[in-house]
């Protein structure tokens, strides 16, 4: 058998209640062990369901991405275009209606440029009343 020193010893024998310090020591270690597993273990359920829910969005805005683009193929289609240019009077331009560069003038003049107006100075006594 291997001797030990007097101090540890001692520490091994030392009671408390007919309990061994030693002993408490080891409860308290596995005590603290099993409340860390725990705490990981709850922590990575946590993780888990945000994961899912991630998941859970990607998914629906990929539905969603997915309708859209089959509603825009169907929107862009080109029998559809040419019927909504008819329904709202859209189309090629007649010949005898085409306007040269000259002629744009007269059918839409050039805006108007009106003067700015400036506002009225205010009176030196209504400025110091202002301030005051």
């Amino acid at each position: 058998m291997i001797a030990m020193p007097a101090p540890v010893k001692r520490l091994f024998e030392w009671k408390v209640r007919g309990v061994r310090c030693v002993e408490i020591i080891g409860v308290a270690c596995v005590l603290a062990l099993v409340f860390s597993v725990y705490i990981a273990k709850a922590a990575a359920a946590r993780e888990s369901a945000e994961i899912s829910r991630i998941e859970r969005d990607i998914r629906e805005n990929r539905e969603r991405v997915r309708l859209l683009r089959a509603e825009v193929t169907r929107l862009e289609q080109p029998a559809r275009l040419e019927a909504l240019s008819r329904e709202i009077g859209l189309g090629p331009v007649d010949v005898k209606k085409q306007a040269g560069e000259a002629a744009l003038t007269e059918i839409a003049p050039p805006p108007v440029e009106k003067p700015v107006e400036k506002a009225p100075a205010a009176p030196p006594a209504a400025a110091a009343e202002a301030v005051q």
